[in-house]
């Protein structure tokens, strides 16, 4: 996912040369269904072929080894190379640049465009498009969700009454200066952090953090340069400095902390300073605990901040972890085990099974859970770190009712408001609503939009 808006570029640039085909090879067990793939080739606005290879045939068959991987592939059907992990645009441009004038010298090159037929979703036809998060201010009765891919921000009252949309949706993001609600201001927004009248946002998309003014109905970026970092670095600036896939916000005296998935590490910027670090993760993946800045994290995707504590879901390890705010603080690890050790069980600390979590909010001496593949809701003691179901029943559907029985489908995001939790419920594009008295799942009716 990572590399999939810079290969866009040179699929656009080189339609009539180059062709891209998608080799899906799982390594969770819910991305092997074919219906999750078609979700994710329209989430993703994935405009090629993709095949699922859900066997690992063609993996083995050009001895992959690493997620990304490209093989080059020349006009007479012969491997002339290969890359493993993220790259630069403009090294690549170089490249395909000598392969074109090469082959196009030797008469090999059909320059004939490929009709390709697009099962994309009619998302415009929809109120929501997979959102992907969700933040809440009870005190003032208000929610604030991401709708990613409408690319706009959505502030509705706790009940679904719409009070105002940020963003016009269409794609934007990467424009610096002021802008308007009315305006394209973001691609796809995930995590929020709510101040009084104001709204950060990770914007995923733009690879940027978002300042939102409901007040003034403007909005300005504060972080990150509207390109992604493909290489880690030591932070400094905010503005001067590329980012990498901000997924998550939390805020806690002036500071805002961020899931930099793409980097695997948490970040934290100063606002009143306006300099972005490294606040957790060497930024080599796996799952080792230590003092924060000597930890290995993977792709965290959710995070929210209690106390002194910042929980985080480590999604490739699916992993509940925690960083300490302070000096000489370290990551711990509540839950999960190793990179390839996923599952669904309840169980007490490390003895429990997640798979791929992506979100998580903070209750009273709880901390909940988006185990987004198992397509469950579970919580976790702080106390005795038992962790349990509270909704879904592990099976990927829509229904409401009792939290035993009632379905999801890979929720992503969710908050605590009082005696109710509500779900980013991504895939059904869909907020979903638990009672945690009533132990009753619903759908929240947006009224408005």
């Amino acid at each position: 996912m990572h590399i999939l808006p810079q290969l866009r570029k040179l699929e656009e640039k080189y339609r009539d040369t180059m062709v891209v085909i998608g080799v899906h090879s799982a390594k969770f067990d819910a991305e092997k269904s074919t219906t999750n793939i078609e979700e994710a080739v329209t989430r993703y606005n994935v405009r090629h072929p993709v095949v699922n290879d859900a066997r690992f045939a063609i993996w083995k068959h050009y001895g992959v080894r690493a997620w990304p991987t490209l093989m080059f592939i020349d006009p007479e059907g012969k491997v002339i190379g290969r890359h493993e992990g993220e790259f630069a645009v403009g090294d690549l441009d170089r490249i395909f640049q000598q392969m074109i004038a090469e082959f196009d010298a030797k008469g090999l090159l059909n320059r004939e465009l490929l009709p390709f037929q697009l099962r994309a979703i009619k998302e415009a036809e929809r109120p929501l498009a997979f959102p992907g998060k969700i933040e809440a201010d009870a005190g003032r009765d208000r929610l604030f969700i991401a709708d990613s891919n409408h690319h706009r921000v959505i502030v509705t009252s706790l009940d679904g009454e719409v009070r105002t949309v940020i963003g016009n949706g269409e794609s934007g993001g990467a424009a610096f200066g002021q802008q308007g609600f009315d305006e394209p201001v973001f691609d796809n927004p995930q995590g929020m952090a709510v101040d009084g009248d104001t709204v950060y946002v990770a914007d995923a998309g733009s690879h940027t953090i978002k300042r939102v003014d409901l007040a003034e109905k403007s909005v300005v970026t504060i972080a990150g340069i509207g390109q992604q970092s493909l290489y880690r670095h030591a932070g400094g600036d905010a503005l001067a400095n590329p980012l990498n896939s901000p997924y998550d916000l939390g805020l806690r005296d002036g500071v805002l902390y961020v899931a930099m998935a793409g980097f695997h590490q948490l970040w934290s910027m100063d606002l009143g300073a306006g300099t972005f670090s490294p606040f957790a993760g060497t930024g080599n993946e796996d799952i080792k605990d230590g003092l924060r800045l000597e930890a290995l994290l993977a792709q965290p995707y959710g995070l929210t901040v209690q106390g002194g504590n910042v929980f985080f879901a480590d999604s490739e390890t699916s992993s509940l972890r925690l960083a300490k705010i302070g000096e000489g603080g370290r990551v711990v690890t509540l839950v999960g085990t190793g990179l390839f050790d996923f599952g669904d069980a309840e169980g007490i600390g490390k003895q429990a099974m997640l798979q791929h979590p992506q979100g998580v909010a903070a209750g009273q001496d709880v901390v909940f859970i988006a185990d987004t593949y198992n397509h469950r809701i579970k919580q976790i003691s702080l106390s005795t770190l038992r962790v349990l179901n509270v909704a879904g029943n592990g099976k990927r559907g829509t229904a409401d009712g009792r939290s035993p029985d009632a379905a999801f489908n890979e929720p992503a995001g969710l908050v605590v408001a009082g005696n109710r939790i509500y779900v980013a419920d991504t895939n059904n594009h869909a907020i979903r609503v638990i009672d945690l008295q009533e132990k009753r799942v619903s759908t929240l009716d947006l009224r408005g939009l």
